[in-house]
């Protein structure tokens, strides 16, 4: 009877600990739906306010200048402030950053959906970009601590397709928002629309969303957040500014006086270090192979990938005469391939394991070389299908890479600084897109100058098809690359 009763309370244990398992599990899921929800919104507003741009200059009379700067300006407040705001997620908790992020950036966008004049919704826009950049990086920390192996892979590869979808619904969402006009809002909808996903996501994380006890012994390194603001600022800035403005002298002395700073500012960091501090980046992360890797790789993956968005619309509408609606729609083929593609990645990654990454860099090289060649043979004799096909090549290689690219590059670092890691990529991926737009802008600018956009892009798309070489290249320094699929 003795044993019949212990029997009996050991399955009832085991059956209340199978029980706090399965709902541990499906919290963790949850709380994924929930940072994925404030991740679309944040991708969202990046894609669709660049529909409403003719709307926002003739509505407030702002002019072109002011309109760009509109733009970006997200991105000079987002692109600044990420690796900051990954640290001190792991000093003060990446809940309560991400709550500060979502509830900041909903304001935001608020004060941007009813800005009076250009310039304070440029100042509203810097301040949503810097709100975002507190929050961006929790998601991908929360990710890295919640799930381990095949689940984190399912987990990033998810991030993935909520980026993937955002930018193909911004286009969609912001034209019908301007079509319907809804309360006579006009341009405004595009901000204000952020308003009740932002509350939605706050609640929900509030509930969902598990604190994780942040480092006691990490502190603010305000020295190094000063040095390497500045840094980003006159790194980023003239990047996005240069270009519009034909890249005067003030815009080369700024990157020279970022570079100097960077050199500061790893040399302060390495001091901090010595002494025992809590530096604003470990440099230690620098010492991990696959990070390494992976901050390379992104880097060269979204400058290809920013030079071509930048290169293919003007080829579209000054080249072969397309309207700006047709060649959005042509552009827009590289988006759809990217999400349904990440919709596979699950079982891409199952079945080829670390084989993944090279065959999204050998997709991507292919599909970069084939869009030149279809610009410069086959477009003149067969129209716009074959360069179609090119840009689902392109766009396939860029889910299968980026599906697997997080997960790799994340991996091996250490909990507390998972946080100040995930903004470093980031950082990487927002000055990588602003590198792609300002060198391939130059190129595509001097040589259409001279000879014509014809000309001057196929020009760019065969330095665009020759550079993503060294993407394979990249990819390839990461561990274990020819490691065997999951089991």
């Amino acid at each position: 009877m003795v044993l019949i009763f212990m029997t009996q309370q050991i399955q009832d244990q085991l059956l209340q600990v199978e029980g706090r398992v399965q709902k541990k599990s499906m919290r963790r899921w949850l709380m994924l739906a929930v940072v994925l929800l404030a991740t679309f919104m944040n991708a969202l507003d990046t894609f669709i306010v660049n529909v409403a741009v003719p709307s926002i200059e003739s509505n407030i009379h702002a002019t072109f200048a002011e309109v760009q700067f509109v733009i970006a300006g997200y991105t000079l407040g987002y692109a600044v402030v990420l690796v900051t705001g990954g640290r001190l997620g792991d000093i003060y908790g990446r809940k309560r950053l991400f709550l500060i992020g979502v509830a900041g950036f909903t304001l935001s966008s608020a004060l941007c959906g009813f800005a009076p004049t250009p310039t304070l919704l440029i100042l509203f826009r810097l301040l949503q970009g810097i709100l975002a950049a507190l929050m961006t990086p929790q998601v991908l920390a929360l990710i890295q601590i919640n799930f381990q192996g095949h689940e984190r892979a399912l987990a990033f590869s998810a991030f993935s397709i909520t980026i993937g979808l955002a930018s193909v619904l911004g286009q969609l969402i912001g034209g019908f928002l301007l079509a319907t006009n809804i309360l006579d809002l006009g341009w405004r909808s595009i901000f204000l629309v952020n308003m009740p996903i932002g509350v939605v996501a706050f609640l929900a994380a509030l509930l969902l969303v598990q604190e994780f006890h942040p480092s006691s012994h990490l502190q603010v390194d305000l020295g190094g957040v000063i040095t390497l603001f500045l840094a980003l600022f006159l790194l980023v800035y003239p990047l996005i500014e240069g270009g519009n403005e034909r890249w005067p002298l003030w815009s080369f002395a700024c990157l020279v006086l970022s570079l100097l700073l960077l050199v500061i500012f790893a040399l302060y960091e390495q001091w901090l270090t010595r002494r025992g501090k809590s530096p604003l980046v470990p440099l230690s992360l620098f010492r991990e192979r696959a990070f390494l890797a992976g901050l390379l790789s992104i880097l060269l993956s979204n400058t290809l990938f920013g030079g071509i968005l930048l290169v293919l619309p003007f080829y579209l509408q000054d080249g072969l005469h397309y309207t700006p609606v047709q060649s959005g729609l042509v552009v827009m083929v590289m988006g759809i391939a990217f999400l349904l593609t990440s919709l596979a990645s699950a079982g891409i990654i199952r079945r080829l394991g670390n084989r993944t990454l090279p065959l999204g860099a050998i997709l991507i090289l292919v599909g970069y070389l084939c869009i030149f060649l279809v610009v410069r043979f086959l477009v003149p004799l067969y129209g716009i299908a074959p360069l179609l096909l090119a840009s689902v090549v392109v766009g396939s290689g860029n889910g299968v890479l980026m599906s697997q690219l997080l997960t790799k590059t994340l991996e091996g670092i250490n909990h507390k600084h998972v946080g100040a890691a995930s903004g470093i990529f980031s950082t990487t991926q927002q000055i990588a897109n602003a590198l792609g737009v300002a060198v391939l802008g130059v190129i595509f600018a001097s040589i259409a100058k001279g000879t014509g956009y014809i000309n001057a892009a196929n020009i760019s798309f065969l330095i665009i098809g020759l550079a993503s070489v060294g993407l394979f290249l990249t990819v390839m320094l990461f561990p274990n690359m020819s490691g065997s699929p999951h089991k």
